[in-house]
């Protein structure tokens, strides 16, 4: 009998399915992410992200479409493209992406990858686009690429790549455009790639091959637009073959060693739309003919070259938008003709020997917006539509021989930013409204004939940072008003007739650095406010009325370190208030002081310091004697030896009671308050210590912000404190960046911020009443700048210089592209760098940095300059835009200092600084005539690469110069024998700059 069949199951319950539904729609939630979400999860584990970019990379979603970077296609929704430009990712090129089927795009540009590109980049078989520039990739360029046959656009500039470019690149069969601007690629010039005839743009700029003329193969390339060849090592001319480049917009070929004279080649390119030789050996004369086939030509640059003769009538026919041919050995008239240019707005033709006449259109037909024509010898009047179009911003005509009086129309050009027109014959007043224009930031008319008055307009300049008037007519009293000129920095009037006295309102400019009255009938005495000029660096009154006695207030001025009252009526005591300072130039001479000349002051760097004094004695002068009534003194002598015994047992008293007092207050707890504002290590003292040892003894250096003290605590620890100045209260509302509020929370803020071997570390801070306190780790060989500049700078050899500037590079590196977001120091100088025991360098004196936040793209207004003379960018101190780049261009002074060992400004430059005066020593007589003569010879070669990449840096355009990271890499070469990285850099785009070669490199401010 068969069995009973089993039971059946129990059904189950409603709420048993409802719960079961419930776990697996969670279940199916969780793992609902697509596949390409999966890989580029993958991708995330891979890198470095300091700046939380993948943070919104969720695996919770159903795909990635959302996130961060990700782009996709419309109806598919599949992966299209990964841009993740200048998001500080790290690591190595994660090659899981080519795992996303429809990636057509990868833009990595401006991150910190690093190592060799993988061969099997060749998987992402439909890549369009290809962005790695500006990362730290190295080894050789992966002869795969080529196997994507879909590639259009190749971008790996501002990398390490080396060796040869692979001859499979000569493959490519779409590619329109492949840039490798600015890496070590060595060998021949990669000839291969004049066969992918698809090329719009070639950029392979600044590289490391071998030298030889330039490969006739180009004429290969029918469709080339933008060609960009700079410093490739070429020499000889330009083929003829270039002939045949039709569609040619774009030519630049600077920096290499072609010579002869000017190819007359280049003149049948009919697209030609710019044309940059600059800095090659062409000589000759320019060619008068031809020129009427280049159309479309709009700009020419042929500046730094050998070119003779004069500018040719059918050059001037041209449409043309900028003309720079500056730098050469040009002759002749300006021709009347290219005035006439209807799109003419940029003209530069500095340093020539062109005569006569500006042409007397010039102006009133196009935007003319930049004319240089400075160091000339042009003569005769300036004509009178220059700004007749409204947008003439810079008017720069220095060193010629122009004469008349300066065209009223430009006291109405409110375009005007930069008016520079010292050293000609012009005469007759100044055009009110000059003196008042909203925008000028510079306004030079030294050593003219200009006379009349300082006008009260002057106020109306609110943007003027330099006013230089000296060596003219100018009469009458300086104006009240000058107060309202809240951003001066530079006032100088020496040598004209100036009189009255010196009105209160003139120390009430905050940011003045320099103040020079020398050589006018000013009378009266020194206002006691002058005090008030924090950051006056050089004070020149001599040769005037002045009469009064010296005020001792002047050695409260903390950055002073130049001071002339020689020639005036001064007299009494030399105050003993300047002992405080820290003078390397110091004269008193010719006037009627008295008394005893302070020990401070007993060398032989004074020596002449106080000639034409007779009533002056001690130290250089005669020895102080006795006079009748000796006997006396001697008598008395024993008086006050009495009385300063019984001091000491007074003194002696009062310390015991002092300290027993002090001992009660502190268990009382009712000690001067003192708040901790900060602790940023694990410290071994208190800030009662701190405070306590702080005394004039102990004071190290002083700044525009305070004075630095050295402190030895009782644990025998070293540290350095800084006392900011002390504010007023009536200010306490005044927006000031360099005020010591913004400056105490603003070095808090970054300093607490940090880390880095190559930073100043800081311990901790406090306050104590009105006073704060800043306590650093202690550096014993003091600043770069006070070492290098004193009689100790020949014990720095040329070892320990490239040591410091490579730590210094490393530092700013680290605040550029490590810190999230970027900090740009904005004071970067020699004496804000610091020196250990072994010379090991750190950078100091945040004060004035700025956290530059992302969304600004790198750049953010101020509203006033921060920095010292001699080391601010040009373009900051007009458009107080602050980036990194203002940073690279101080740095680049600091690098001058050291290879010269000269300072960023000194009286044998004249009116230039640092910079210009080696760039343009540098460019007529080449480097030797600028090297320290302390250094050794076996290191010249060294030295020469150490000083192109200073002149990299100083480039007047922000665009030209290198990134930091760039900088620390070709210095480490350099540190390590290598072979050079090319020094002339382009950072940024992904296609070739054409910008203007700037002018005025004998005066840039």
């Amino acid at each position: 009998m068969p069995p009973p069949p089993p039971p059946p199951l129990p059904r189950p319950s409603r709420s048993l399915i409802f719960i079961l539904s419930f776990l697996l729609l969670l279940t199916t939630k969780c793992y609902s992410l697509n596949q390409e979400g999966l890989d580029l999860l993958k991708l995330k584990t891979t890198l470095t992200d300091p700046a939380r970019v993948f943070s919104g990379w969720n695996s919770g979603d159903d795909n990635p479409c959302n996130w961060t970077g990700i782009i996709c296609h419309v109806t598919t929704a599949t992966v299209t493209a990964i841009n993740l430009p200048s998001a500080s990712l790290s690591g190595q090129f994660p090659t899981v992406i080519c795992r996303l089927p429809s990636l057509t795009t990868i833009n990595f540009r401006d991150n910190s990858f690093s190592g060799e590109i993988p061969a099997n980049i060749s998987g992402c078989r439909n890549l369009t686009h290809l962005d790695l520039s500006a990362n730290y990739f190295e080894g050789i360029l992966p002869n795969t690429l080529p196997d994507m046959q879909k590639l259009i656009y190749v971008d790996f500039q501002d990398n390490s790549f080396s060796g040869e470019v692979p001859a499979s690149f000569g493959n490519f069969r779409r590619l329109e455009t492949l840039n490798l601007t600015n890496n070590l690629l060595n060998g021949s010039f990669p000839i291969m790639l004049t066969n992918v005839s698809t090329l719009k743009e070639l950029n392979l700029a600044y590289n490391l091959f071998i030298q030889g003329p330039i490969p006739p193969h180009f004429g290969n390339l029918t469709n080339i637009e933008n060609l960009w060849l700079s410093s490739c090592g070429f020499f000889g001319t330009i083929p003829e073959t270039f002939s045949s480049l039709e569609k040619l917009v774009n030519l630049e070929l600077s920096y290499n060693s072609l010579s002869g004279e000017f190819p007359l080649v280049v003149f049948q390119l009919r697209n030609l739309y710019q044309l940059e030789l600059y800095n090659n050996s062409f000589s000759g004369e320019l060619p008068k003919k031809d020129w009427s086939n280049l159309t479309s030509l709009r700009r020419i640059d042929l500046s730094i070259n050998g070119f003779t003769g004069s500018i040719p009538v059918e050059l001037c026919k041209l449409p043309l938008s900028s003309l720079c041919l500056s730098d050469n050995n040009l002759h002749g008239l300006i021709p009347d003709s290219l005035a006439r240019s209807p799109n003419l707005y940029d003209l530069r033709l500095f340093h020539n020997s062109f005569i006569g006449t500006l042409p007397t259109d010039l102006g009133k037909i196009s935007p003319l917006t930049t004319l240089d024509v400075s160091y000339n010898k042009l003569f005769g009047e300036l004509p009178s539509g220059l700004c007749e179009k409204g947008e003439l911003f810079e008017l720069v005509l220095i060193g010629n021989a122009f004469s008349g009086e300066i065209p009223r129309s430009l006291g109405d050009c409110k375009s005007l930013g930069r008016v520079r027109v010292s050293k000609n014959r012009f005469s007759g007043e100044v055009p009110l409204g000059i003196w008042g224009l909203p925008h000028v930031y510079l306004l030079d008319l030294a050593h003219n004939m200009f006379s009349g008055n300082l006008s009260n307009m002057v106020s109306g300049g609110l943007n003027i940072s330099s006013i230089l008037i000296s060596g003219n007519l100018f009469s009458g009293s300086i104006p009240e008003d000058i107060q309202l000129l809240s951003n001066l920095v530079e006032f100088n009037a020496s040598y004209n007739k100036l009189s009255g006295g010196l009105p209160n309102s003139l120390f009430k400019l905050k940011h003045l650095g320099t103040l020079d009255l020398s050589g006018n009938d000013l009378s009266g005495d020194i206002s006691v406010g002058i005090d008030s000029l924090k950051e006056l660096n050089e004070l020149n009154l001599a040769n005037n009325k002045l009469t009064g006695e010296i005020p001792n207030e002047i050695g409260n001025l903390p950055v002073l370190n130049y001071l002339d009252l020689s020639g005036n009526l001064f007299y009494g005591n030399i105050p003993s208030g300047l002992k405080n300072l820290m003078l390397n130039m110091l004269n008193l001479s010719n006037n009627s002081l008295s008394g005893e000349i302070p020990s401070v002051f007993h060398k032989d760097v004074y020596r002449d310091s106080f000639l034409g004094n007779p009533d002056l004695c001690g130290g250089f002068g005669p020895h102080c004697v006795e006079n009748s009534q000796g006997i006396k003194r001697n008598h008395n002598l024993w008086l006050l030896r009495f009385i300063f015994a019984f001091a000491g047992v007074v003194l002696v008293v009062g310390v015991i009671w002092f300290v027993f007092k002090y001992h009660n207050i502190k268990r009382t707890k009712s000690v001067v308050s003192i708040s901790k504002w900060r602790s940023f290590h694990k410290l071994g003292f208190n800030e009662f210590e701190i405070i306590r040892l702080l005394n004039e003894d102990n004071v190290i250096g002083k700044g525009a912000s305070g004075k630095v003290y050295k402190a030895i605590l009782s644990n025998g620890e070293v540290v350095a404190v800084k006392k900011l100045w002390e504010r007023s209260g009536k200010n306490d509302n005044v927006t000031n960046l360099n005020s010591p509020k913004d400056e105490f929370e603003s070095e808090v803020d970054t300093l607490g911020k940090i880390r880095h071997k190559n930073i100043v570390r800081l311990w901790c801070c406090c306050k104590s009443g009105n006073s704060k306190f800043l306590v650093y780790e202690y550096m014993p060989n003091g600043s770069l700048g006070d070492m290098l500049h004193s009689s100790k700078g020949r014990l720095l050899e040329w070892s320990m210089r490239l040591k410091i500037v490579l730590d210094a590079a490393e530092g700013l590196s680290y605040l550029h592209h490590d810190c999230v977001p970027p900090i740009v120091h904005r004071d970067v100088k020699s004496n804000n760098i610091l020196l250990d025991e072994e010379y090991g360098a750190r950078i100091a004196d945040f004060g004035v940095a700025k956290f530059i936040k992302l969304e600004n793209k790198g750049s953010e207004s101020m509203s006033v300059i921060a920095g010292s003379r001699g080391y601010i960018a040009p373009e900051y101190a007009y458009t107080l835009r602050v980036t990194e780049k203002s940073d690279i261009y101080s740095f680049g002074v600091v690098i001058l200092e050291l290879v010269t060992g000269r300072k960023p400004v000194d009286q044998a430059f004249g009116e230039r600084d640092l910079a210009t005066w080696v760039q343009s020593t540098v460019n007529q007589k080449g480097h030797d005539h600028v090297l320290d003569p302390e250094l050794e010879y076996e290191s010249k070669e060294q030295i020469c690469r150490v000083l192109d990449i200073g002149l990299l840096c100083i480039s007047p355009l922000p665009m030209n110069r290198p990134s930091m990271r760039t900088v620390v890499n070709l210095l480490q070469e350099v540190a390590s024998d290598g072979r050079p990285k090319p020094i002339i850099i382009k950072d940024g785009k992904s296609s070739p700059r054409f910008e203007e070669y700037s002018s005025d490199q004998a005066s840039l401010v």
